[in-house]
């Protein structure tokens, strides 16, 4: 064998994999065919994060007599620099997950993996003869690329997928974003903040539609305030970008009308990339149209294991971290927990910030919970008034039987930042009293979810 483990991959299900299994002294290798760190360091997480922070910048500069401070001249963002800088967090965050490999002695080896068998890869690269590698065990870590459509189809000029819409070379004065999942809702803040002229499609009723519906409506009512514009129940049935604009072609209860843009962003989603693989070839059982794993994340071939993004689990970076050490662990010999995937949070950095773990309400009433909601409005938070941060508020989805968390839902100034007070608790069987209980410090943000819980028993003392 060359290897103890090969991992396929090297975004956040890979690089970890990887270094836990270097940490509990496995021989190691790590096969990438981009860049390392995979799509969320590279064009994902880390680079729209650096690019919303600028325009937050932005925004809060254009307000700034709100908060007592005259500002002399003119204003504007400088766009390339903009995306200079969030280029530069990239590759910046890409050189620590490369230092991160050497440091653990994984070996890094350039090319595209094509499995052979239990034991076996071929990696090709471009000039190069095909190599095998064989390893006791392998992992595919291998992510999700954007999702496209027969009638909508990124030519990577005027219909984009999010990649270039990082790296755009000037900033377009008008764009139609189609889908409103956070990829989706959180390039078109970016644009709208920068003064982009954007207007958000989504097929289903509401913006973000795997959210509770309160949060979904809340962010409708901010965005509306915002003057971003968006279409609900709505259908894109044509893009015609022949000339130098595109004419989107739209469909909804009021008929067909069209809508003249710069650049069409398509965010409908994501797809598992596990295309010509030898999956097919080495009978890798799939679950439409993703690997399918036992709960070691074992596939149907001994020794071959999937993780992230192309296994049927939430989509998040931050699950293909966790699936990779609990992998690595079992293949080591370790009793690693399973993970609750009830308690995994998602996180949309919009304005304002969504954040959310567990069961949404109508799915805790449809289960048959006794349920019982508490919330808080940013509005009666000291310190959301202080910074004039009052848009949002905590939700606490609660059943009332056994007192215990069966959801979190949050809206509004650093709440990605805050949902793991909850996350916690309900991973660890704990109360609403204990959150109750438990003293906040005053003034912050987080004493909105103790008082969102007070509220569950009619305790809260600000509203």
């Amino acid at each position: 064998m060359n290897f103890d483990i090969i991992v396929v991959g090297s975004g956040p299900g890979g690089y970890v994999a990887a270094i836990r299994a270097a940490q509990l002294g496995k021989k190691v290798a790590i096969i990438e065919r981009s860049e390392v760190g995979g799509i969320c360091l590279n064009w994902g997480c880390i680079p729209t994060k650096a690019l919303l922070k600028s325009s937050h910048v932005y925004k809060e500069i254009l307000h700034a007599s709100t908060y007592g401070i005259d500002l002399e001249g003119s204003v504007k963002p400088n766009f390339t620099k903009i995306i200079e800088r969030s280029r530069g967090v990239s590759a910046t965050m890409s050189k620590g997950v490369q230092f991160l490999l050497k440091k653990n002695g994984v070996e890094v080896i350039e090319g595209f993996a094509t499995l052979l068998g239990t034991c076996r890869l071929s990696v090709s690269k471009e000039g190069e003869e095909n190599r095998i590698f064989e390893a006791e065990h392998i992992i595919l870590a291998t992510g999700a690329r954007a999702k496209e459509f027969p009638n909508l189809k990124a030519d990577g000029d005027k219909v984009i997928t999010y990649r270039a819409a990082m790296s755009l070379s000037e900033q377009p004065e008008s764009m139609v974003v189609v889908g409103s999942g956070a990829i989706g809702v959180e390039l078109a803040s970016f644009y709208h903040e920068l003064g982009t002229k954007v207007t958000i499609v989504e097929f289903l009723p509401n913006l973000v539609p795997t959210e509770d519906i309160e949060i979904a409506k809340y962010l409708e009512r901010s965005l509306r305030k915002a003057k971003l514009a968006f279409m609900t129940s709505t259908s894109v049935t044509n893009i015609d970008a022949t000339g130098d604009k595109c004419v989107v072609t739209v469909t909804n209860a009021k008929g067909e009308s069209t809508i003249t843009v710069d650049k069409v962003l398509l965010a409908v989603g994501v797809t598992p990339n596990v295309e010509n693989m030898g999956l097919e070839e080495c009978n890798v059982e799939m679950d439409r149209g993703k690997v399918h794993v036992d709960e070691n994340y074992m596939t149907s071939v001994k020794n071959v294991y999937a993780i992230g993004d192309i296994i049927p689990t939430a989509a998040l970076a931050h699950v293909a971290s966790a699936e990779a050490i609990c992998c690595v662990e079992r293949i080591c010999g370790i009793d690693a927990r399973a993970i609750d995937y009830t308690t995994i949070p998602a996180c949309i950095y919009t304005s304002p910030e969504i954040a959310s773990v567990g069961m949404k309400e109508i799915t805790a009433r449809e289960a048959g919970y006794n349920v019982k909601v508490g919330m808080f409005p940013y509005t009666a938070s000291g310190k959301a008034t202080a910074t004039n941060d009052k848009d949002g508020f905590i939700k606490l989805v609660v059943d009332e039987d056994t007192d215990k968390i069966l959801g979190a839902h949050f809206i509004g100034t650093n709440v990605t930042e805050m949902i793991m007070e909850a996350g916690m608790v309900k991973s660890l069987g704990g109360r609403v009293k204990d959150i109750i209980k438990t003293v906040h410090p005053h003034p912050t943000l987080s004493e909105a979810i103790m008082e969102a819980a007070a509220a569950v028993h009619n305790e809260a003392i600000h509203i």
